[in-house]
């Protein structure tokens, strides 16, 4: 009895609980926000506009959402840098504790939103809180950094790999539940009050969690094996950090890296209010389920990058996922049915697979001392491009509503085709440095006596 309260014990000190009851959390809070904005849509009219019934719902589910995603994407900006240094000096478990208490006080807040029937624009408030706090970056930055910490840099990204795997199935599970959840509920007391008390309890559980229980181990690391650790293997190996930074190489993956996130997280975001319409005009229990089908992909990619790591290299590895993205998101411009969006969604299985590595590929192409600041810097880039791509879909989908709902994802389709071309620069360069490397070598070994 006594070694099996040990072994409870040992495991509620590590971050795996952590991560369970935060994206539970969450699932439940974003799926609500989504039905509540959805509800509140209905008496949105635009006089000035001469826009239909549901032309006026979708731009005011679009505009709410536009703004509420540049708060989120700017306000936690410089937070994010102080908790991480706070993180780095002092108090290893500030980016994660901090940005917690910003989400609880956002899922209490949407709570009241539903029972005193408050103005939805209180939302925009509590994401600046909820960013200020460091918002979900800085959090999911906090997870890994403690994650790396308890573990060797040979065994860190499988670790990683886990720890994505794990919060992909918890997803999925909180996707499928929360339709569910959110209808239950009295006539009195207002759509989604129960989805968003079991989001308030999980979350409060998970900072209970951050601090009281978990335990942060550090690991002495080599700071070679650190840089080459957030590297992932290729089918030729891992490569030497190099001498000195290969500029080019930096700025085509820096380039590939935004266009790809612009065009895929753009049309994703779009995804719910798209689907939220007729021809499909989702209600929550559908909404939830399409959801999980985006979890899923955190599974397929995952899968993908074992199975596709131990016969191709990275360059190919990007192509093959922004290839999957490509092709789904194009089919999804052309969605009319349900069954039509999931077979999208189905060809977007290695949609995730790019962005962790291109960040592999960009810190091969830097010196260890320099792999935290390229690192940080490629995350700031994605930042201030959000500036620009979220309210550019936003009012690209407002404007082509009534001719082609699906132009954005048509958009999205282009913006990826071009990522590709810097990848493809990039791993022709690498093919001829290995060739010219070759080269050299074999004519150093003809030349030795």
């Amino acid at each position: 009895m006594v070694l099996c309260c040990q072994a409870l014990f040992s495991v509620l000190r590590r971050i795996e609980p952590l991560l369970l009851l935060e994206q539970l959390g969450s699932t439940f809070f974003y799926a609500s926000l989504q039905m509540v904005v959805k509800d509140r849509s209905v008496n949105a009219t635009y006089p000035n506009a001469s826009l239909s019934s549901e032309e006026s719902q979708q731009k005011f589910i679009s505009d709410f959402y536009m703004i509420y995603y540049l708060i989120l994407q700017v306000a936690p900006i410089l937070p994010a840098v102080l908790l991480a240094k706070i993180g780095d000096l002092s108090w290893r478990k500030a980016p994660v504790v901090v940005p917690l208490f910003g989400y609880l006080q956002c899922s209490l807040v949407l709570l009241l939103v539903v029972l005193f029937r408050l103005p939805l624009e209180v939302m925009f408030g509590a994401g600046t809180l909820f960013g200020l706090s460091g918002g979900f970056c800085t959090l999911w930055s906090g997870v890994m950094t403690v994650t790396s910490l308890g573990c060797t840099a040979t065994d860190r990204s499988k670790v990683l790999m886990r720890m994505e795997l794990l919060y992909g199935l918890v997803g999925v599970a909180g996707n499928l539940v929360s339709g569910h959840l959110f209808l239950l509920c009295s006539s009195s007391l207002g759509r989604g009050t129960v989805a968003l008390a079991v989001s308030a309890l999980m979350i409060l559980l998970c900072l209970i969690h951050a601090v009281v229980l978990l335990q942060v181990k550090v690991i002495n690391q080599d700071s070679n094996e650190e840089c080459q650790a957030l590297s992932n293997a290729s089918s030729e190996g891992t490569m030497e950090a190099p001498l000195e930074i290969n500029k080019v190489n930096v700025a085509l993956l820096f380039a590939a890296a935004m266009l790809y996130v612009s065009g895929h997280d753009g049309a994703v975001d779009m995804l719910p209010t798209f689907a939220m319409k007729d021809p499909l005009n989702w209600n929550a229990t559908q909404l939830g389920y399409g959801n999980a089908a985006g979890s899923v992909i955190y599974l397929t990619s995952f899968l993908g990058v074992v199975v596709f790591r131990r016969c191709v290299g990275e360059i190919v590895l990007i192509m093959i996922g922004m290839v999957s993205f490509a092709s789904g998101i194009f089919f999804m411009s052309f969605v009319t049915a349900t069954y039509m969006f999931y077979l999208a969604r189905s060809l977007n299985m290695f949609a995730l697979m790019p962005m962790p590595t291109i960040r592999s590929l960009l810190s091969q192409q830097v010196p260890a001392s320099s792999c935290g600041i390229t690192l940080t810097s490629l995350q700031v880039s994605l930042k201030v491009a959000g500036l620009a791509y979220v309210p550019a879909f936003t009012k690209i989908y407002q404007k082509t509503l009534s001719w082609f709902p699906g132009f954005i994802f048509t958009l999205a389709t282009t913006l990826t085709a071009l990522g590709m071309i810097p990848i493809s620069i990039v791993g022709c360069r690498s093919a001829q440095k290995n060739l010219n490397e070759n080269i050299r070598r074999k004519e150093n070994q003809h030349h030795k006596p």
